[in-house]
């Protein structure tokens, strides 16, 4: 992402987190934070579909470590999506490596959404009470699960949004191949892929996580792959 325009992502969302500002204030900075993004990736993705070469098809692996590996994996595989880029999760001892295959672009807005919503979750987490009897790690699952439906329907709107602000009809076919391409690595790599069984959670964090999600910023400064680099969520 340019340095201009992280600069202006980075001044909303500092904004946004300001404890002086209203509710209404801090959503209507995140809205705008959100916008630019998504812009961006439409803008990326017009540009390459004139000059394939500023925008490759790419990968990389994003080490997901203990406690909570597999909720944050969830959280990572939320943004991700929304953002045309696909992941493999992979078992790595107590945690997973995630392999991510999206364009440049792409990737690069997945890496900076994920960074700062794992430090929210974290925070957000610390900040909700676990009820009476309730087991705190199934309580905190379930409120991670929520917390990343929110944020991944929130993606999806906004990058709908772009695409019909972008006033071209070009763009849906453009982002499609793009899709489709990214598809196409994924299979390459791994052609016997299997879809994983969906989860079954008995917290009851899932309703407060996802309310936490509606209010999460959505961007962030960038992400950090070494192993243990990440913020963690703590027990």
């Amino acid at each position: 992402m340019s340095e201009a325009m992280l600069s202006k992502v980075r001044k909303l969302l500092a904004q946004a987190e300001d404890p002086a500002c209203t509710p209404a204030e801090s959503a209507a900075f995140t809205a705008k934070a959100t916008e630019l993004i998504a812009r961006y990736g439409v803008d990326r993705a017009l540009l390459a579909a004139r000059d394939p070469a500023t925008d490759p098809v790419g990968d990389r692996v994003v080490e997901v470590v203990a406690p909570y590996a597999r909720d944050k994996a969830g959280l990572l595989a939320a943004v991700a999506d929304p953002l045309r880029c696909r992941c493999v999760r992979r078992r790595q001892g107590s945690g997973f490596a995630m392999h991510l295959f999206g364009f440049a672009s792409d990737l690069e807005r997945v890496d900076v959404l994920f960074t700062s919503l794992l430090v929210q979750a974290a925070h957000g987490l610390a900040a909700t009470h676990v009820p009476s009897g309730e087991h705190p790690a199934a309580f905190r699952r379930s409120w991670l699960a929520g917390f990343a439906q929110a944020i991944g329907a929130r993606l999806a709107a906004a990058e709908a949004d772009a695409v019909a602000g972008s006033g071209k009809p070009s763009v849906a076919l453009v982002l499609a191949d793009r899709s489709d391409r990214v598809r196409h690595r994924v299979a390459e790599v791994y052609p016997r892929l299997r879809t994983a069984a969906p989860r079954r959670l008995a917290g009851t964090g899932f309703g407060s996580g996802a309310e936490a999600g509606r209010r999460a910023d959505l961007g962030g400064r960038g992400v950090a792959t070494a192993p243990g680099a990440r913020p963690g969520i703590g027990r």
